[in-house]
């Protein structure tokens, strides 16, 4: 049996089908922690991705959005107390751009700038008839561990010639 307090990272699924695509990233499968709360209604998948800990939960069936979402967060934190970095994993469509396309299946991070969180909820703008979209809000930005992997991956591949 594994530690819940073993467990840094937590990732969050809105669906089944996200939860099951998640699989292809995690490496080893351990055993199941020794004890969660007797009021857990939680069901969670334990992996590893490298020498991290992680744990899955996928929402509801019936109930999405951001409130299960936090519930779950919630939940997840309290039976897994050391978690350090939560995420919410899930799948887009594609974006047509001027300059850059976004086709269905790349990977985005939202990377904050301008004083920006670096990530748009759908429903934090707005466009008006023949104008361009104007933004009314945005998330928080990210803890300051993932934005520090992301320069050095940004700096990888600018070093190999992107």
């Amino acid at each position: 049996m594994s530690n819940s307090r073993e467990y840094t990272i937590g990732w969050i699924c809105a669906t089944t089908t996200e939860f099951i695509a998640a699989q292809a990233f995690l490496d080893e499968k351990p055993e199941p922690p020794e004890m969660l709360s007797h009021n857990e209604i939680n069901t969670y998948a334990l992996k590893r991705i490298g020498k991290y800990n992680v744990v899955r939960v996928i929402l509801l069936k019936v109930s999405y959005g951001t409130t299960s979402a936090a519930v779950a967060a919630r939940d997840m934190v309290h039976s897994f107390p050391n978690i350090r970095i939560g995420l919410m994993v899930g799948f887009g469509g594609g974006a047509p751009g001027r300059k850059h396309d976004i086709p269905l299946g790349d990977v985005l991070v939202g990377c904050p700038s301008d004083g920006e969180g670096g990530i748009i909820r759908y429903d934090y703008g707005k466009t008006i008839q023949n104008q361009t979209f104007t933004e009314t809000g945005h998330l928080n930005q990210p803890p300051e561990s993932p934005l520090t992997a992301m320069g050095a991956l940004e700096a990888a591949y600018a070093g190999d010639g992107h």
